[in-house]
């Protein structure tokens, strides 16, 4: 089995689903822009039915970009995948994304349909699919709540049907890698080599990240995905963070993507840009505290050799570098550093004039800035002069 791994981006689509992530037209352009400069395999511009908005925004993006891999999602229903593919008509190469729930609970609460219904429908939409387009992914709608036989099952006849990627989503966030792998390594073996298996994992316990790497690591080959990790509820499996976790760790998980890495930390500024929130600071990859240091210790090692705290060269990732930020938990060593760069060269005597009185003010105050470092500096300058003159 290859280890190359495709990255189905759908920022623009389930990203774009939780709230305060609402985009236009051009904003979405502007975003696919950078997806496709960040080089996703596949893009999933949006879900033509909902919207005349989505309609236009898969339309435009398949004109801007016909070299690029658009893909739309439809329901399991003739108008939906009808409008999907109207809405790809100037895709050179593009999906219809199409899906049914399979889970006990959705086929009693929300579909009040039987498994064979599900299955005929969805069998009925990827034929109608592939009569307008060449590549139909399915997908089971809360996959990993659905009965491993019925999920096997459902996934030979679309397969069967014309779809060459079938996608088992995690969709409310809560299954676990053991349990998913577990999953998908059978849905692998079920389909031999006769599609791609996807996944597409939600993070409501945290685990969307870990659910995807142990789904590639029991045969999955296709990982669904969005930048800071944006989607319903609690998000989507975070784009940068499975990748990168795969090319940090290629030891542990010998996979590869097609993904330029200097291009993440922009991706997620231009993303934050456009959308009304930005990842949290500790955000892994893109967050702004993601490279920068504190504690005195975490500094010290860092100045002598930055691989003592830093497992990510930031450049790789599209931060200039890594930063010392300083406060009550700084040591001598980032302040002396510190002072160097503002221009101060200070002997361990002043050093430690300057240190006590940092560590005051720091006590009092969430960070120190570098004009309060100077004003320190120069203070207890001026006091050593005047003493020194007396």
């Amino acid at each position: 089995m290859s280890n190359r791994v495709y990255i189905f981006d759908t920022t623009l689509r389930d990203g774009e689903q939780s709230p305060g992530c609402s985009m236009t037209v051009p904003e979405k352009l502007r975003m696919a822009r950078k997806l496709v400069e960040l080089g996703v395999d596949i893009l999933e511009a949006g879900f033509p039915i909902a919207s005349d908005g989505d309609y236009e925004a898969v339309d435009a993006i398949s004109r801007e970009y016909p070299w690029v891999q658009v893909a739309a999602l439809a329901r399991s229903c003739t108008l939906d995948v009808e409008r999907a593919a109207s809405s790809l008509q100037n895709a050179k190469r593009p999906r219809i994304h199409t899906f049914i729930a399979t889970s006990p609970i959705h086929l009693k609460w929300k579909l009040k349909k039987t498994q064979q219904q599900v299955l005929d429908e969805a069998v009925a939409a990827v034929e109608l699919a592939r009569r307008h387009v060449d590549d139909v992914e399915f997908s089971a709608e809360d996959g990993a709540r659905t009965e491993p036989e019925f999920l096997e099952k459902i996934s030979k006849a679309v397969v069967a049907a014309g779809a060459r990627t079938v996608n088992i989503p995690d969709t409310v966030g809560y299954s676990t890698p053991d349990e998913y792998g577990a999953l998908i390594g059978a849905v692998v073996k079920a389909l031999a080599d006769c599609a791609v298996v996807s996944v597409h994992c939600h993070d409501d316990l945290g685990l969307a990240v870990a659910n995807s790497i142990a789904a590639v690591q029991a045969g999955a080959r296709q990982i669904e995905c969005t930048v800071n990790g944006i989607g319903e509820r609690a998000g989507n499996c975070s784009l940068e963070e499975v990748v990168m976790a795969m090319k940090t760790r290629n030891d542990r998980y010998p996979f590869k993507t097609g993904i330029q890495t200097e291009h993440l930390y922009s991706a997620s500024q231009l993303l934050s840009s456009i959308i009304t929130f930005g990842p949290q600071p500790n955000k892994a990859i893109v967050g702004r505290n993601a490279f920068a240091h504190e504690a005195g210790i975490h500094q010290d090692g860092y100045i002598k050799e930055k691989t003592t705290y830093e497992i990510i060269d930031p450049k790789s990732v599209g931060v200039p570098e890594g930063k010392l930020v300083l406060g009550k938990h700084s040591g001598r060593h980032a302040l002396k550093q510190r002072c160097e760069q503002l221009g101060f060269s200070l002997t361990k005597e002043e050093l430690d004039v300057v240190y006590h009185r940092f560590t005051a003010l720091a006590d009092c105050k969430k960070g120190i800035l570098d004009d309060q470092i100077a004003g320190i500096v120069q203070e207890s300058q001026r006091a050593r002069a005047a003493v020194t003159v007396e």
